[in-house]
């Protein structure tokens, strides 16, 4: 299997305040879009990629990594054979950007898939 984090993703109450603080704290290019409701997209200049958004239900706030994978269904099997519930399922993204999944581990992290 070998998955790498492919992705992070900070979703705050406060996504204005965060994209500051981490672009001001990491020296990181962070360029909202407004026609994605205010997410932005994070370049660290040199790491991996990652976004900044507002949170959008109770209880999404935090941060999250997204592995990528081949096989969004198959993971989400396998996560929920080792005690891991899905939380969204295969979803397409806007573009071509693919498509995204998330499950919680057994202890109720939220961790991404990207396809």
């Amino acid at each position: 299997m070998g998955q790498q984090v492919a992705f992070f993703e900070v979703i705050s109450a406060n996504a204005e305040r965060a994209r500051t603080f981490y672009a001001e704290l990491f020296d990181w290019q962070v360029s909202a879009d407004p026609a994605m409701g205010g997410y932005a997209l994070v370049d660290t200049g040199g790491g991996i990629g990652g976004g900044i958004g507002p949170s959008t239900a109770p209880g999404d706030t935090g941060v999250k990594i997204y592995l990528r994978v081949d096989d969004l269904d198959a993971y989400l099997d396998r996560a929920e054979q080792l005690g891991g519930k899905r939380l969204v399922p295969p979803t397409d993204l806007p573009g071509d950007f693919g498509r995204f999944a998330i499950f919680t581990d057994p202890d109720g992290n939220p961790v991404g898939l990207w396809a």
